[in-house]
C-alpha cells in the first residue's frame, strides 16, 4: 500500500539434520529473491552456503553461513545451519537471533527421532518454527506417516498446510489449504494454478478441517464459528497462523523438493506472512532497552581481513566506524557466505559482520556502554572428544597457542588443555570430524599445520603394600668428600589421598637442613614410577640415616 513503511528485515534460520538439504534450500531462497543469477550445485563447489574448504571437501556445513535477499521488497537474511551435532554450537546461536526456524528434513520416516532435540531447543527456547519437509519429488511416504513421526517428536502441534498431488511414486503439485487452490510444480518455474483434483477433494476438506480445530485450540471466537459451522474467511486464518506461529503455539508443515524449487516460492511467501518481527523476537533476550542493541552470535578470524563478529541489530543503527561502549566498529558489512560486501549503516533487524572488534566475543550483547552477556544465551556444549596436537613444524610452537586462542575465541565448544602427566597439548570439542575440521582451519586459516593423534592415557602407579628402602650417596671428588644414606619406609593410601611425607630422625641422625632434601628427592621420583607413570597415593617416612 502507498506510504506503508517497509518490514524490518527478518532472520530465517534453516536447521535440521545432517543431509537433509538446507544448503541447497538456501541457494533456492536466494535464487527466488533474485540474490542470484543461478543456483549454485554442492557437488561442483558453488554454493553460497558451505564456502569454506573445510565445507567443501566435506560436502556438509561446518560452520553458520550468511546470505541476504529481497522478496516483495522485503529483506531477508538467511542463515544456513550446520546440521551435525558435532557443530551445534554455532546452530544454537543462529536460532537465538532468528525471527523464525524452518526445519528442514526428509521424507524418511525412520530419521525423525533425530528431530527431537531440536525441536526441543526451540520448545524451550519459544522459538518459532516451521517445517519444511524436503525430497518429496520421488517418494512413496505417505505424507500423513511421515506428520504422525514427526508429531511424536514435537512438544507443540504440528499443523499441514498442504496435501500432496501425486502422480503415481512423484509428488507433482499441492493444494493450500487456506487458499483452497491447487498448484502444479514446473521445475525452475513458478507452479500452474489447476483445479482441485476431483478424488482430493475429499482429503483436501478433511486436512482443511483439521488446521481450522487445530487454531481454534487457542482461539474462542474460531472455536466458536466452527461449532455453528461457519466458514472462516481466509484472512482471518491467515492472522490466526501468523499469531499463533509468533507464540510459538503451532509448528506449520510445507511440503517440495529444493533441488527442484518444488514449493520454495510458497515457502517464501509463508514466511513473509507469517514470521513475527525483530522487535517480537527480542524479547527472549529479556530487557533490550536503550539504542544501539547489537547481539553476536558468530565470530570468524580470516587471514586477509582479521577478526570478524556477526551480529544481529535489535535496535538502533550502527555506522561503520562508530563505537559500542569501548570497541570500535572498523569496517562493516554484509556477508554472502565468505564474501564482504562493505555497507555505510545497518538498521533494525539488519544481519551485519563488523571488522576488528577485537575485544568481543560470540554471545556479547552490545551498546552505548559496552559490552554484556544476556542470561538468556545458551552455554557452549561441552567437550566430549579430544586429539593431542603437536605442530608439523619445532617453529611453529609459538604461533599454534596463537591459533588456538583465535579457534576457541570462533567456536567456544573447542577448548585446550595442556596435560601435565603426558606432556601434551590437548584439544576437547564434540567428536573426530569437528576435530578434524579445527585442525583443518589450523592449517589454512593461521598457516600452522599440525599432526594429530589420540591422547595418551595419563595412568598413574600406586602401591599396594609397605615397604622399606635403603639409598647411599658417596662420591669422593678430592678433600671431604660427599657422603649421605636414608632409610625410608613406604606405605599405600587410600585412593585420592595424594602424597604425605613425614620424618622420625633422632638424634640428628640426618641433619635437619638436609631433610627437605629427602622430600625433593621422592617428589622428583614420584614424577615417574617404574612403569613410567606418575606415583599417587603413598606416603613417605623418614626414619633414619646417616651423613
Amino acid at each position: 500500500m502507498p506510504g506503508t513503511s517497509p518490514a524490518a528485515p527478518r532472520v530465517a534460520a534453516l536447521v535440521g539434520p545432517y543431509l537433509s538439504g538446507k544448503t541447497t534450500l538456501m541457494e533456492s531462497l536466494l535464487y527466488t529473491c533474485g540474490a542470484i543469477d543461478r543456483r549454485g550445485n554442492q557437488k561442483d563447489g558453488t554454493t553460497v552456503g558451505d564456502a569454506s574448504p573445510e565445507a567443501r571437501g566435506r560436502d556438509m556445513s561446518v560452520e553458520v553461513s550468511a546470505a541476504t535477499g529481497k522478496f516483495l521488497g522485503e529483506t531477508w537474511h538467511f542463515l544456513d545451519c550446520p546440521g551435525s551435532v558435532e557443530f551445534w554450537n554455532d546452530t544454537q546461536s543462529a536460532l537465538m537471533v532468528a525471527d523464525v526456524a524452518v526445519v528442514v528434513c526428509d521424507p524418511e520416516i525412520e530419521r525423525a527421532l533425530t528431530l527431537a532435540p531440536l525441536f526441543h531447543f526451540l520448545d524451550e527456547h519459544e522459538i518459532p518454527h516451521m517445517v519444511f519437509i524436503n525430497k518429496l519429488d520421488h517418494t512413496d511416504v505417505r505424507v500423513r506417516d511421515l506428520m504422525e513421526a514427526l508429531q511424536g517428536v514435537s512438544s507443540r502441534k504440528l499443523v499441514l498446510r498442504e496435501v500432496p498431488i501425486r502422480d503415481g511414486e512423484s509428488i507433482s503439485g499441492y493444494v493450500d489449504l487456506v487458499s483452497e487452490r491447487a498448484y502444479k510444480y514446473k521445475a525452475g518455474e513458478e507452479s500452474d494454478l489447476i483445479s482441485i483434483p476431483g478424488d482430493l477433494e475429499d482429503r483436501e476438506a478433511e486436512a482443511r478441517q483439521e488446521l481450522l480445530e487445530s487454531l481454534a485450540d487457542f482461539d474462542d471466537d474460531l472455536l466458536e464459528q466452527l461449532l455453528e459451522d461457519t466458514v472462516p474467511e481466509k484472512q482471518d486464518i491467515y492472522s490466526h497462523l501468523s499469531k499463533d506461529l509468533t507464540g510459538d503455539l503451532i509448528v506449520p508443515v510445507f511440503l517440495g523438493a529444493a533441488e527442484q524449487m518444488n514449493g520454495v516460492q510458497r515457502l517464501m511467501k509463508a514466511l513473509r506472512h507469517e514470521t513475527p518481527e525483530p522487535q517480537e523476537t527480542a524479547k527472549r533476550l529479556g530487557d533490550l532497552s536503550g539504542d544501539p542493541q547489537v547481539q553476536v552470535f558468530k565470530t570468524y578470524h580470516m587471514p586477509h581481513t582479521g577478526k570478524t563478529s556477526l551480529a544481529r541489530i535489535w535496535s538502533g543503527s550502527v555506522k561503520d566506524g562508530m563505537s559500542l561502549g569501548p570497541h570500535k566498529i572498523s569496517g562493516l558489512f554484509r556477508l554472502t557466505g565468505h564474501t564482504q560486501n562493505k555497507i555505510p549503516s545497518a538498521g533494525v533487524g539488519d544481519i551485519v559482520a563488523m571488522g576488528r572488534m577485537d575485544e568481543v566475543s560470540t554471545g556479547d550483547l552490545l551498546s552505548a556502554a559496552g559490552a554484556a552477556k544476556s542470561a538468556a544465551w545458551p552455554s557452549p556444549a561441552q567437550p566430549i572428544y579430544s586429539f593431542a596436537i603437536t605442530p608439523k613444524k619445532r617453529e611453529d610452537e609459538v604461533k599454534l597457542s596463537a591459533a588456538i586462542a583465535k579457534l576457541t575465541d570462533e567456536d567456544s565448544s573447542i577448548s585446550v588443555e595442556h596435560n601435565q602427566d603426558t606432556n601434551e597439548m590437548v584439544l576437547w570439542g564434540q567428536g573426530e570430524i569437528h576435530l578434524q575440521v579445527a585442525a583443518e582451519r589450523l592449517a589454512n586459516r593461521y598457516n600452522v599445520a599440525v599432526d594429530t593423534r589420540l591422547p595418551l592415557t595419563p595412568y598413574k602407579e600406586t602401591i599396594r603394600r609397605s615397604a622399606k628402602q635403603h639409598a647411599r650417596h658417596k662420591k669422593q671428588s678430592g678433600g671431604h668428600g660427599q657422603f649421605g644414606d636414608v632409610h625410608i619406609e613406604i606405605k599405600p593410601l587410600p585412593r585420592g589421598r595424594g602424597f604425605e611425607f613425614t620424618e622420625k630422625i633422632t638424634g640428628g641422625a640426618v641433619p635437619r637442613q638436609y631433610i627437605p632434601a629427602v622430600e625433593a628427592g621422592v617428589r622428583e621420583y614420584m614424577k615417574q614410577g617404574p612403569l613410567g607413570f606418575p606415583l599417587v597415593d603413598f606416603a613417605v617416612n623418614l626414619y633414619d640415616g646417616q651423613y
